[in-house]
């Protein structure tokens, strides 16, 4: 039997792989949009911030898909699998409903960013264009959730590293339009190209997954091929969002808590929204390290669980942690002593990289925190602990992140912003401090549930 070690491994690595395919698509549209303008590469960080926030709330509902399935898997229980994924696509139909005209709400988002009027125009492209992403992304995550509860990633990163392939060509055709190719009928989009290539790639990824799903003969033995949908079953349906609702809103307001910063600072002007898109493009691809070994620790430590052995499940959980913990000391230790090479690799903008630079040294602090309390708390969604994370996440990220940085930024008043902590950075200054009371308070809350969960010892 392989070691507890390798098997985490085995399966963090290709949703490493997976992860950073998928922020790879960020990272190229930052570059390639900070090629063309400052106005277009904040359009991008304002449009991506409202997607982001929409999408990631949404998304963080279905999650509660991937630790069921594996303890489904743990317990024995095969024939169950097939009617959780099911449901999951009900599930997401419906939040696709809610999602779309969300994103499409400009007047909302405008009125709290108050960007420059080229800004908004632009970033008013982007997110008609990236609404069409939405319903084929959320479908996807249903797939995305199944593989990873059944602890079979490499499928996953094989669809989003094709993806990944794909996004250069098309971010080219759709921002620089379709003339020198022949293509005359596709006209140059600048910013917003970026999102139409985005929405292709997500229903060609969707269409990717629905052709491996008809083809695998293991899901063909659940019952999940042929596929029959089925109705709604309301059972299934509230254990989902019993315990997808609390994720959810726990991720949005981890996520919020840092796109938002892109919305307050909107209004400072194209150079500090580029600076500001920079590095959280830089904060979420290292992120996708803890994500990956997160992901795996929660599957392990829901099989565990699954199959009634609370001391593996633990042991887990440990495990990843220090794992998270290692990576994240060696990806800190990078950031500092790489970053100017790192932010003249996004922007040949002289002001851009100059307004980025003192931000970029508080990412290399804040990722530790991150990295943590990303682990602790995909750890505890395998013991079905959610709501209390949320109510952590809330008064640590949208209390002190999103607060604390707001008064830093605007000082008392809430009206000019201060000497020191221009631009962005009061918010990531008080965003590292809530992602520190998070980690803190998530690693007790972990302790108390293994004290919980403990086997008693029989004399």
């Amino acid at each position: 039997m392989k070691s507890m070690r390798r098997q985490l491994f085995t399966l963090a690595w290709p949703v490493l792989v997976a992860q950073v395919a998928a922020v790879g698509n960020g990272v190229l549209d930052t570059v390639m949009a900070g090629r063309l303008s400052a106005v277009d590469l904040a359009a991008v960080s304002l449009g991506v911030a409202i997607y982001v926030s929409v999408y990631i709330g949404l998304m963080g509902v279905l999650l509660a898909i991937a630790p069921i399935v594996a303890r489904h898997w743990g317990a024995g229980r095969f024939d169950q699998i097939a009617a959780e994924a099911r449901q999951g696509v009900w599930l997401a139909l419906a939040l696709s409903v809610i999602g779309c005209p969300l994103i499409g709400a400009t007047d909302l988002w405008f009125a709290i960013a108050a960007p420059p009027e080229a800004v908004a125009k632009a970033a008013t492209g982007y997110l008609v264009a990236i609404a069409a992403a939405l319903p084929a992304a959320l479908l996807f995550r249903v797939y995305y959730a199944l593989q990873n509860g059944l602890g079979q990633p490499r499928v996953i990163m094989a669809i989003l590293l094709g993806g990944l392939i794909l996004k250069v060509p098309f971010n080219a055709l759709f921002m620089y339009g379709g003339a020198p190719i022949g293509l005359d009928a596709i006209p140059p989009m600048g910013g917003a190209g970026c999102a139409v290539s985005t929405a292709c790639i997500a229903w060609i990824a969707l269409a990717a997954a629905i052709y491996l799903l008809s083809h695998d003969a293991q899901y063909r033995r659940m019952g999940l091929w042929p596929w029959r949908l089925g109705w709604p079953e309301p059972d299934r349906l509230r254990e989902l969002l019993r315990q997808g609702i609390p994720t959810g809103l726990s991720y949005l307001i981890e996520v919020t808590s840092f796109t938002f910063i892109a919305l307050f600072v909107a209004r400072f002007g194209a150079v500090v929204g580029a600076s500001h898109q920079i590095v959280a493009n830089l904060a979420a691809l290292t992120y996708m390290v803890p994500l990956s070994i997160a992901n795996a620790t929660s599957t392990l430590t829901a099989r565990a669980l699954g199959a009634g052995d609370p001391t593996q499940a633990r042991r887990a959980s440990i495990l990843g942690l220090q794992m998270a913990l290692t990576t994240g000391i060696l990806i800190t230790v990078t950031i500092l002593l790489g970053k100017s090479q790192i932010l003249w690799a996004y922007s040949n903008d002289p002001t851009v990289i100059a307004a980025a630079l003192p931000l970029i040294i508080w990412i290399g602090i804040f990722h530790l925190f991150d990295a943590a309390q990303t682990v602790l708390s995909f750890s505890l969604r395998a013991y079905q602990v959610s709501t209390l994370p949320m109510g952590i996440y809330a008064v640590s990220l949208w209390g002190i992140g999103l607060g604390g940085g707001a008064w830093l930024t605007f000082g008392d008043s809430f009206g000019a912003p201060t000497a020191y902590f221009a631009g962005a950075l009061g918010f990531w200054v008080a965003t590292t401090a809530g992602l520190a009371l998070a980690a803190a308070l998530l690693g007790w809350l972990q302790w108390r549930v293994w004290q919980q969960t403990a086997p008693t010892s029989t004399v």
